[in-house]
């Protein structure tokens, strides 16, 4: 099997690259696509496996031939909507034109198939996108739904835990769920979906395998507590309706100002329930993959470090 990564030095995409040449499968192949080569660490560059083609995500013919000869492409892009949404199409039209059977679309968290256009602007590439993928009459789309990423919810993007206060600062009633999925588990079940020709369509995978309620703010301070403890206070913001004010107040005020309000309408739309991935999920398809609750993810992470673990990850 030849697999391609589109974005291979990304953080997500080197993860992926990690656990598909953990295989051992002598058959496998892996082609990347980068502007910058060197960001890949010389383990993962030096593997007789990886082939890199060094180009732009514009140029048509050099992503004509990274396509070419692939069984699936992976595209781990982050970035503004002209990438995300033009860039794609550009890799999705090479695999129709190669006859590339399935592409895996950078989606990832949340369920935006819930979503209509505008409500979370972040994922409406995604939207876009599958839409897209859906015209193809070769390249099947492949979607992977983990829930959210544990790890940014300790950086100061959401500014939901200070571990210098052991404070946990939250909008809503507390018990609303937070489905989180690690980075790492979240690659080992691409890595998973990659391999499976079989595997085609919208995937549910990750979140914590063995409950139903991946987890509320309560529950996630009481593990806290419990691996480092420390006491936790918890500080309320306000309701789901004044986040959803506040958020579309600073966006209103200052559009430009994307940072300041971002970060609060993927927190909007992780708690109110209208993303959630769970609770039927497809874990039982990929068995040997055991992705970690949120208790789990902290005893990986001292907590000197687990509020720059989102950081730690890489460029």
């Amino acid at each position: 099997m030849k697999v391609g990564i589109a974005g291979i030095t990304g953080k997500f995409a080197r993860r992926l690259l990690t656990h598909l040449l953990e295989t051992g499968d002598d058959s496998l192949t892996i082609r990347g696509y980068c502007r910058n080569p060197s960001k890949l660490p010389k383990t993962l560059k030096s593997s007789p496996k990886l082939e890199i083609i060094e180009d732009t995500a514009f140029d048509q013919d050099a992503i004509a031939a990274f396509v070419q000869g692939c069984d699936v492409v992976v595209c781990c892009y982050l970035g503004d909507d002209q990438l995300m949404i033009d860039g794609q199409k550009l890799l999705i039209d090479a695999c129709e034109s190669a006859n590339v059977p399935r592409y895996v679309a950078s989606d990832w968290a949340l369920d935006y198939t819930k979503l209509k256009l505008g409500e979370l602007f972040p994922k409406d590439p995604m939207i876009h996108i599958k839409n897209y993928l859906d015209t193809k009459k070769v390249t099947a789309g492949v979607h992977i739904l983990i829930g959210g990423f544990m790890e940014p919810i300790f950086s100061p993007f959401f500014n939901i835990v200070d571990v210098q206060s052991n404070t946990f600062r939250y909008w809503g009633d507390s018990n609303e769920i937070m489905e989180g999925t690690t980075y790492d588990d979240a690659a080992k079940y691409t890595a998973k979906v990659v391999l499976d020709a079989e595997a085609k369509g919208v995937l549910k995978l990750g979140l914590c395998p063995s409950c139903r309620r991946p987890g509320y703010i309560q529950e996630i301070a009481k593990s806290y507590e419990k691996v480092y403890g420390a006491p936790v206070t918890l500080e309320k913001r306000g309701s789901l309706e004044d986040l959803y004010k506040t958020m579309h107040d600073l966006r209103t005020k200052n559009p430009q100002d994307i940072y300041k309000y971002m970060s609060l309408f993927f927190y909007y739309y992780w708690l109110n329930w209208q993303t959630l991935v769970g609770p039927e999920l497809d874990n039982a398809r990929y068995p040997d993959v055991k992705a970690v609750d949120w208790e789990g993810f902290m005893k990986s992470w001292s907590k000197e470090q687990i509020g720059t673990c989102y950081f730690a990850l890489g460029g």
